[in-house]
């Protein structure tokens, strides 16, 4: 989530710079109107080649993209420095086109496309639109994601409190808004005066979109439309699963079984396990486990929430504790076992991205200024820090081109 206040961080941590909101909305307006490669932002020593992944990284509040070039053989990767100055509360890159979306923090939620050059890394801007038609509060834009068919982005739009469906070209470009649902209802908790959606999926039967509402503290169920990409209410209004008050609904992510949904609360840092009827379009629960420490104490904040392709385990971050942790799923009903809980090897662990790959996992730690890189092992899941990390200011997520071998995961989003 990308509003004011900033995340919860442990007694004694630091916390990131949080600019005023007029200092904020002043530097995203210079930031859409200077969308425009950087291509001279590059360290000297990085010759530019198309060996290797490109990974972008959002910058929390700092109105910039950064790329970073990924050996996947060697685990090593290459800073190649700010590509974009733009507003990038979330990104996401196509499948298979050099094209990558970046989700801004303005008030009416703008989405850009950018052109990817993939020798240098370079971004050039080909296309903006804007997904509210009236200012919302703050907060912009927490999640974009593309629909399996690639023909769509799904939008969040956190201070509206809005879903909304963009239509995408052959060629990546954007073509337009195709539908905008507006979530209803607050929570208990001082961030949850409104709706607030955070992030959205689509069922495997593709007749359906959950989104995960942080402020009425839902899981909203709309229709869905696979032609049209249209998302609608119904005469008698979305479906709902209510969590509990004050939990703040944050990430969703469906299990490869198609009847399994795992659900991250940021606000109590738990996590959830609920079964999927696609027949009544609706949730129920199954289990619930906290992400937390048996001794913690202090602020509760969970982050992101990631399933390995195979399905046989659930990684989430905990950014009141700077930890990640690994679960082993039950091959039959989809229940939680935890395997693992270690440091992120910095401060609040926003977001992370499994490579596509599956060998590699990637923890953007926005307070710590590093993306750091941790191995994945096969068979068990389990994560170790390789120690090796490069600095980016305030990143806050992360997604993946690979020129040669197209393929991209985006955590926790289906």
């Amino acid at each position: 989530m990308k509003t004011p206040p900033p995340p919860q961080l442990p007694s004694g941590a630091t916390p990131p710079r949080q600019p005023s909101r007029r200092a904020m909305l002043t530097a995203l307006t210079a930031s859409a109107a200077t969308a425009v490669p950087l291509l001279g932002a590059a360290p000297a020593d990085a010759v530019p080649s198309r060996h290797g992944d490109l990974l972008y990284i959002g910058t929390w509040a700092q109105g910039q993209v950064h790329a970073v070039r990924f050996d996947a053989d060697r685990g090593a990767m290459t800073p190649l420095g700010p590509v974009a100055e733009v507003s990038s509360n979330w990104l996401t890159v196509h499948p298979t086109r050099p094209v990558l979306y970046v989700a801004g923090g303005e008030q009416t939620g703008f989405v850009r496309a950018f052109r990817i050059n993939d020798d240098s890394g370079a971004l050039r801007q080909v296309g903006e639109i804007e997904t509210e038609t009236v200012p919302a509060s703050s907060g912009g834009l927490a999640y974009i994601g593309l629909t399996a068919d690639s023909k769509a982005l799904l939008v969040a739009h956190f201070g509206a409190g809005s879903a909304a469906t963009v239509l995408v070209g052959a060629d990546g470009g954007l073509d337009g808004v195709a539908s905008r649902v507006l979530d209803t209802g607050s929570g208990p908790h001082p961030r949850q005066l409104g709706p607030h959606a955070h992030h959205m999926v689509i069922d495997p039967s593709r007749r359906f979109a959950l989104v995960a509402d942080f402020g009425a503290d839902r899981v909203f169920v709309y229709d869905y439309d696979r032609t049209s990409h249209r998302l609608s209410a119904g005469a008698d209004g979305p479906g709902a699963f209510a969590t509990a008050p004050g939990s703040g609904p944050r990430r969703l992510a469906f299990h490869p079984d198609g009847r399994t949904v795992y659900l991250l609360n940021e606000l109590t840092a738990d996590l959830q396990v609920l079964r999927w009827d696609a027949r009544r379009s609706t949730l129920t629960s199954r289990q619930t486990l906290t992400t937390n420490a048996p001794d913690h104490l202090g602020p509760t904040s969970a982050a992101e929430l990631a399933i390995s392709h195979d399905g046989r385990h659930v990684y989430t971050s905990n950014r009141g504790e700077n930890t990640l942790v690994v679960h082993a799923t039950d091959p039959a009903s989809g229940r939680l076992t935890q395997v693992q809980r270690l440091p992120c090897s910095g401060d609040t662990p926003w977001s992370f991205s499994l490579h596509p790959g599956g060998r590699w996992m990637f923890v953007a730690n926005e307070a710590s200024d590093t993306v750091n890189l941790f191995r994945v092992a096969p068979g068990s899941g389990r994560l170790t820090d390789t120690g090796t990390s490069v600095a980016v200011p305030h990143p806050d997520c992360i997604g993946f081109r690979t020129p040669h071998v197209p393929g991209r995961h985006v955590p926790g989003r289906g």
